[in-house]
């Protein structure tokens, strides 16, 4: 029997952590209701504290990619793991409103950070020379699993038992992850003794020890990703992937349904729909991403996505369940498939050295693009009393991101483009 190399035992363990990290920071939903009745905080207090985390969750990205590289993989990840369930447990004890956004603004946001920007992209560099796309696409799919098989678990406890009794089922997953990683995560192939899974002979490469301060590796290498047009190609169609997904639908779709007259039960079944068919599509864009023009996979994604938004106002407006759920069948599929492709670009262009910290300045501009639609589709509403132009604009946005990532010139190989574009 053929032994199972070691690199997918650690996607596995990155998995599984990604999981329990997405469902950290997406319960944050789930306790809206809770911490509002029983502390008696304004609404706006507990959304403020949850925008803290998803904002640095988002910006935190180039930084703990450049972490990585000054302390390790391993040691990272037991701190960032370690954070989460400091925030965790301090939520039992928490009694004003300052602290709710200290612990689940700042200290969750941060201890999240880690899993859900940059860990997939460096997973796959570093421990796959093959199948490089579909490690990516399975790793970008966990998160969604973790919103989808938890969230719902979470809000059966909430109901039946308490809050606490949410916390404390989260803080187990949180312990548990950090065990296995402490037991089994390793910072590279080198450590067990292995080359990365696919590469036949060991390449002659030096291995940079990063002795410089985080954040000044962080900032360096985006000075240096600026100067190059396809840095900005791709930061500005993932600013509108993060404006098209996360930040409208994710934030208005089910308000945009309910103000139709769907029951607020049928639209968010709709979005939890779109969960699982989210699931499939991004794994199988990893599995595209290792075998076809990454720029022409996000072309299609981008002008199917914006084309998939004008439906759904025509779908509303009609009333029509039948469009609505293919619209979320649609959708579903392209939410992030956009993420492979991007990384395998960015891999690409930056080499597999650089291209980390550069992906985490690439999801930057994701999040602002949320933040946008997230603020920017609910001034909308106030002006019109509708959502209509909002998901029709976004729509638009769509088509241009799809022109965006088209233009960007088709690299020879990894190698060429490392040492022509990103010379010292």
């Amino acid at each position: 029997m053929k032994r199972i190399h070691y690199s997918w035992i650690i996607l596995i363990i990155t998995f599984f952590s990604i999981i329990v990290a997405g469902i950290v920071r997406s319960s944050s939903g789930v306790f809206i209701v809770p911490f509002e009745d029983e502390f008696g905080w304004d609404r706006s207090i507990i959304s403020l504290a949850f925008a803290i985390s998803l904002f640095l969750y988002g910006i935190s990205g180039p930084f703990m990619a450049a972490l990585i590289e000054a302390i390790g993989l391993k040691k990272m990840m037991v701190i960032a793991m370690s954070t989460l369930l400091a925030g965790i447990l301090l939520t039992f004890f928490m009694q004003e409103a300052w602290q709710l956004i200290i612990i689940w603004g700042i200290i969750i946001g941060l201890g999240s950070g880690l899993f859900l920007t940059v860990l997939s992209p460096y997973i796959a560099n570093r421990w796959f020379e093959k199948r490089r796309g579909l490690a990516v696409g399975i790793l970008t799919a966990s998160t969604a699993t973790g919103q989808l098989i938890l969230l719902p678990v979470l809000a059966i406890v909430i109901e039946n038992c308490s809050w606490r009794w949410a916390i404390g089922f989260i803080l187990l997953l949180s312990f548990i992850m950090l065990v296995i990683i402490l037991l089994f995560m390793k910072n590279s192939p080198r450590e067990v003794g292995l080359l990365p899974y696919g590469l036949e002979e060991e390449r002659q490469e030096t291995i940079v020890v990063q002795k410089k301060n985080p954040i000044v590796i962080a900032f360096q290498s985006l000075l240096e990703a600026i100067k190059v047009k396809e840095f900005w190609l791709l930061a500005g169609s993932f600013f509108i992937c993060g404006l098209s997904t996360s930040g409208l639908i994710g934030t208005h779709f089910v308000s945009y349904c309910i103000s139709y007259g769907l029951p607020v039960v049928t639209a968010a079944s709709l979005l939890s729909f779109m969960g699982i068919f989210d699931l499939i599509g991004t794994t199988i864009s990893g599995w595209l991403s290792d075998r076809l023009d990454n720029r022409w996979l996000l072309f299609w994604y981008y002008g199917l996505r914006g084309a998939s938004l004008v439906l759904l106002t025509y779908a509303l407006k009609e009333g029509s369940i039948i469009l609505l759920v293919i619209f979320s069948v649609f959708y579903g599929l392209d939410w992030i498939a956009t993420v492979p492709p991007t990384i395998s670009i960015s891999r690409q262009v930056f080499g597999i050295e650089k291209s980390g910290i550069v992906y985490g300045w690439i999801f930057a501009s994701h999040q602002a693009g949320a933040a946008v639609a997230a603020y920017g589709g609910g001034v909308i509403y106030k002006m019109f009393n509708s959502y209509t132009w909002a998901f029709f604009l976004a729509g638009i946005f769509c088509l241009l991101a799809s022109l965006f990532v088209i233009v960007i010139k088709k690299p020879k190989s990894e190698l060429v483009m490392k040492e022509t574009v990103m010379k010292k």
